[in-house]
């Protein structure tokens, strides 16, 4: 076996370890607003953040998920080099959590690798979601990552073995890079070594086009390959027939509403829906 094909079996033989043989649901548990940030509910504090986190994270596990990944979607407007207050919070409420987790999780901090790496050490996370590579105009500003520091300061901070998903198509962005989004992604594979590669659709909760996602696993089928947006019960199986997993926040709340507490029923009812297919 050839190098490159000695390196893509242990990329794929670490996904296998944290999931299985089987394509996972990875939910969101989503953090309320952190301190600092223009949303926080000072009057709830601390104790308010565990608390939401807590209610999202059994009803998940209660409903079947395979994984679930604690995220800072409410921390708007995001930033690109987070406050370490917002990581050491984080840091603080998982571990507060931790005894309760009885699926590997994982963690990322909007949007920031090195920081999404520093939480995984600190807790214990199996992989971390982030936007490693590219070039992106956004609602943040010019955005270019650099997946050769993060991954270096990873490996410094005890980060060196948590499983890195890249998110090839930014949120709330638009790639400078001109290739097709198969291209980018065939490229960041080889040049930046992501344990899994996702796609999104433009926003949070807005799918990623079905075309964009058979086009990156019909490049990468070696790869893991997963959806990262906008899965619903209705679609879940004609994604899970293309992608080796899925990303699902959204549609598992309260009227299907992002900012909304996790619906026990709509879990339920969508993991019913996944077993079905499996």
């Amino acid at each position: 076996m050839s190098r490159a094909g000695r390196a893509w079996e242990s990329i794929v033989q670490k996904f296998k370890a944290i999931f299985g043989d089987k394509k996972p649901v990875i939910a969101m548990v989503h953090f309320g607003a952190l301190p600092g940030a223009p949303l926080y509910d000072a009057e709830a504090g601390i104790e308010g953040l565990i608390a939401g986190c807590r209610k999202d994270l059994h009803a998940l596990q209660a409903a079947g998920v395979d994984a679930v990944m604690f995220g800072n979607e409410n921390d708007r407007p995001y930033e690109l080099n987070v406050d370490t207050a917002s990581t050491a919070t984080m840091a603080y409420v998982i571990g507060r959590l931790r005894d309760e987790i009885t699926v590997p999780f994982g963690v990322n901090v909007l949007w920031d690798p090195k920081a999404s790496l520093a939480l995984a050490a600190a807790t214990g996370a199996r992989f971390v979601r982030e936007i490693f590579t590219g070039t992106y105009a956004s609602d943040m500003g010019v955005w270019a990552p650099d997946a050769g520091a993060a991954y270096r300061y990873g490996a410094r901070v005890g980060a060196g073995d948590v499983a890195k998903f890249f998110n090839i198509s930014a949120e709330f962005a638009y790639s400078l890079d001109q290739r097709s989004v198969a291209d980018r992604a065939r490229s960041a594979v080889f040049s930046s070594i992501p344990d899994a590669v996702l796609v999104s659709g433009t926003i949070t909760g807005e799918a990623a086009k079905m075309e964009d996602l058979e086009s990156v696993k019909a490049a990468l089928p070696d790869a893991p390959v997963l959806a990262n947006t906008g899965v619903k019960h209705e679609t879940v199986a004609d994604i899970m027939r293309v992608a080796d997993g899925c990303i699902i926040g959204s549609a598992l709340k309260v009227d299907g509403h992002t900012w909304n507490a996790v619906d026990p029923d709509r879990a339920k009812d969508f993991m019913d829906r996944v077993r079905a297919i499996r």
